[in-house]
This record gives structure tokens, C-alpha cells and sequence, in this order.
């Protein structure tokens, strides 16, 4: 994480060049990086692979698909207690889990914030969720210094069961692979996009919109 002065003067620089994708979000000191986006989606589950700079990883577990209930497997809250992923103190209202390999590389923690900064005030109507397989310390640490709230972090650290639950764990890596979906009040997946390449940020303004169609529509 950046200390404060440098995000302050990262800011300056932005105003006084005119950097593209270089802006901070008000209230928070993380300066945003101009990063890939990812066009398309892969597809989850053994037998698929994706990316991480051009080099091809092999997905485990049983996939899941857009029209999937979510499945029905436990991850770790920050007090180490285990909560279905399908329980969460969202359910019943429209969902967006946002599935990251690790919160301590610079594009995951990017994801993570415009997870939580860049949401147009969709966080007043929906959860917020982030998963990965830090352990839960790692996540509150995380949380703290990045100064992030509204957003409920989730570990998969105790076996992956998220990540082999629902095809979207490399386990030759030990890591998830990079992903979000949004999930409506009925816990069926309604929007799902893995991404091709691990290195490129999936697209959050589009999981966005579509979050916020299904609001409109419930």
C-alpha cells in the first residue's frame, strides 16, 4: 500500500500532466493505474485454461456457467468463523463476487478498489464481496491499510473449496484464477466473467451495470 504522501503527490503529478489513468478516488489514497481490461471471458472448470502473461494454466474443479445456482461450500470470515458462500449477510438481494488470486499484486488490489470506490453508490443496495485464498489476517490487514469498508472479504484459504467448487481454482498455482460474477437475490449466477488473461483486470463497469439492471428489476 502507498503511504498517504505519496498518494497526495501522485494526485499532483496526475492534475499537472494530464495522465491517463492516473487518478485517485476521493477519501482514499490509492492512485489507480492505467491497466489491461479483459475482452471476453474464459470458460471455468477442468479441461479449460486461461493466462498469466501469455503462459497457459490449467482451471480445477467442477464449473460453473451464467444461469448456475451458486454452490453450496463454506469459506472463512475475518474471526476464522466458516459462512456458506450462499449465506453471506447479503443474501436474498443482488450480489457481486469479485474472485482474486491474491490482495498483495498491484492488480488485484486495483480490482479491489474500484470494487469498493468505483461503484456509483451501488454498495448502498447490494453486497460487496471479495474472495481469495489469503487467509483471513492477510485480508483484514489488507482492508485496514487500504482503508476499505464496504466491502465483505471472504478467504478460501483452508482447501479452496470455492475455487474447486466452482472451477476457478489453479492448482498448480494454489491460487483462484480472476474473476467476478453477480448473483441475484435467488443465488443464481446472472453474469459471470472470468478473465482470459490473469494479468488483465476483468470488467468491473460492466459487472456493474448489470448489478445494478437486476436491482431495478427486483
Amino acid at each position: 500500500m502507498r503511504r498517504p504522501y505519496s498518494g497526495i503527490m501522485g494526485t499532483m503529478l496526475c492534475l499537472l500532466l494530464g495522465l491517463a489513468g492516473c487518478q485517485t478516488t476521493a477519501g482514499s489514497n490509492f492512485t489507480y493505474k492505467s491497466m489491461p481490461v479483459a475482452d471476453g471471458s474464459a470458460v471455468a472448470g477442468e479441461g479449460n485454461k486461461i493466462l498469466f502473461k501469455g503462459n497457459p494454466l490449467a482451471l480445477t474443479g467442477s464449473g460453473v456457467k451464467i444461469g448456475d445456482t451458486l454452490r453450496d461450500v463454506k469459506v472463512a470470515q475475518n474471526d476464522l468463523s466458516l459462512v456458506n458462500i450462499g449465506e453471506t449477510k447479503g443474501s436474498g438481494k443482488v450480489r457481486i463476487i469479485s474472485v482474486v488470486p491474491s490482495l498483495d499484486t498491484p492488480v488485484c488490489e486495483q480490482q479491489t478498489h474500484i470494487l469498493s470506490e468505483r461503484n456509483k453508490g451501488l454498495d448502498k443496495m447490494v453486497e460487496l464481496i471479495t474472495v481469495s485464498v489469503d487467509t483471513p489476517f492477510a485480508q483484514m490487514r489488507f482492508a485496514r491499510e487500504a482503508k476499505i469498508a464496504n466491502v465483505t472479504f471472504l478467504s478460501d484459504y483452508r482447501g479452496a473449496e470455492f475455487g474447486k467448487t466452482h472451477g476457478l481454482f489453479l492448482e498448480g498455482k494454489h491460487i483462484l484464477t480472476r474473476a467476478v460474477m453477480v448473483v441475484d437475490k435467488t443465488n443464481t449466477i446472472r453474469y459471470l466473467q472470468i478473465t482470459p488473461e490473469i494479468a488483465q483486470l476483468p470488467d468491473m463497469e460492466e459487472a456493474f451495470q448489470f448489478a445494478r439492471r437486476l436491482v431495478t428489476e427486483s
